[in-house]
Formats: C-alpha cells, sequence, structure tokens
C-alpha cells in the first residue's frame, strides 16, 4: 500500500535546494514566455531542454505558474474561508482529498503563484485509498463544519477507480459531523463546476471558469505546518 501519497524517491534530488535555484531560474523564463502569450506546455518543453528538468520538475512548474492576467482573476474571484458560513460549497472531491493526502504524507507540495496549494500525486484515473484517505475526509468536512457552511456538494470522477469507496468514506465522516452533503460520481466533474460559486479545488481550468472559489487546502496546510515549495 502506497503509504506516502505523491512521492516518488527522485524528489529526494528533484526538489534539493540546489535543485530548487536551478527551478526559479527556469520558472522566471516560463513566466516571461507566457506572458508574451506563449503556450504553458510548450513554454516549459522548451526552458526545461535548456535547464535539463525532469518530467517532475517540469509539472511543478506548470503546476505553480500562472499569466498576470490569470492571476488578477483568480484573485478577483477568491472568497475567503470566513465567507463560507451559510453558504453552499461546491467541492471538487478528489482534487481536494489527494492534496491533503500529499500533505499528511509530508510529501512534495507546490504552492502556485495564485496561492493555491498542488500536488505531484499525477494518478491519471488509478485512485487506492491509502491510510491518510480517512483522516483527510474527515479534516476536510471538520473544516467545513467549522466554516459553518450549510451544505456541501461533493462531486467525483466516475472514471477514477474507487470513487464509490470514497463516496461511502465521505458519506461515513459528514454523518459524523452532522454536515448536509450532495456527493455525486459524474464523468465531467470540472464542466459541472464550471461558473458554480464557492468551489473549493486548485485545479487551473475550474479556478480560471468558476464565479468564485476558496483555498481550503492552503489553510489546512498553513495550520500543519508542511514544508511547501515556491519558485517566483
Amino acid at each position: 500500500m502506497d503509504a506516502r501519497r505523491g512521492f516518488v524517491p527522485e524528489d529526494i534530488k528533484n526538489f534539493s535546494d540546489e535543485a530548487i535555484a536551478v527551478m526559479k531560474e527556469a520558472a522566471r523564463h516560463v513566466l516571461y514566455l507566457i506572458n508574451e502569450g506563449y503556450d504553458m506546455k510548450q513554454a516549459v518543453t522548451f526552458v526545461g531542454n535548456h535547464f535539463q528538468l525532469s518530467e517532475r520538475q517540469r509539472l511543478a512548474l506548470m503546476r505553480s505558474l500562472a499569466t498576470a492576467d490569470q492571476l488578477i482573476e483568480r484573485k478577483n474571484k477568491e472568497k475567503t474561508f470566513g465567507q463560507l458560513r451559510g453558504r453552499e460549497v461546491w467541492i471538487d472531491g478528489f482534487n481536494t482529498v489527494i492534496t491533503l493526502e500529499v500533505m499528511l504524507s509530508d510529501s512534495i507540495l507546490i504552492r502556485g503563484m495564485d496561492g493555491c496549494i498542488r500536488d505531484l500525486a499525477a494518478l491519471r484515473g488509478t485512485y487506492r485509498l491509502i491510510p491518510e484517505t480517512a483522516r483527510a475526509v474527515r479534516m476536510m468536512m471538520a473544516y467545513l463544519d467549522f466554516a459553518q457552511a450549510e451544505k456541501a456538494c461533493i462531486l467525483l470522477d466516475e472514471p477514477v477507480s474507487n470513487s464509490g469507496r470514497l463516496k461511502a468514506l465521505m458519506a461515513e465522516a459528514a454523518e459524523e459531523y452532522g454536515l448536509d452533503t450532495d456527493i455525486r460520481i459524474l464523468r465531467d466533474v470540472d464542466r459541472e463546476l464550471y461558473e458554480k460559486e464557492y468551489v473549493i479545488t486548485s485545479d487551473s481550468i475550474i479556478l480560471d471558469r468558476c464565479a468564485s472559489w476558496v483555498n481550503l487546502a492552503a489553510l489546512c496546510v498553513l495550520r500543519r505546518g508542511n514544508r511547501v515549495i515556491e519558485f517566483i
């Protein structure tokens, strides 16, 4: 059983102090290119080749950077944790839980320029529950309960394995906290969250399309005191 979600042995080398210094230099190059209109993936490929970055390092850069226009828009749509009181909250289920699992596993966490905490788990449709899963789910429920959210609509991706088991675990935790929840397994979670208010996610595509969002994972990481890597 994978006891450290989002960790591979190569991370020790890929994210050493020396490697991060190189990645910070690379990040400045990528940031210049994307603000000039270049595609993110192409910019990271070009710069990554120049700096001889690994695939994990390139993924970290892609998940941390954003254009100036994206940052302004995301900041304008961000709601505070205190504004959840009495609100219906929409949660990108796997996105949120996996990041919290990575946090509890003390694996690599990246703070994006938009303030979001992102991981490098990259499960690509394969997911299984680990010892940290239950703790991650209960942490999420505890924060929502503390915020006095009126209802939590949690969306899970149907193509991902064990989505049914995670749904059952979430339902059990929600009952413990007395939290009104609507947990759904859908084929296209991203599209369902477009234009929604009070969305909890760190997915860049959703952040750029939703009406408003809340940075729950960042609050959890701040309270726990995990090491978080920043490039800009």
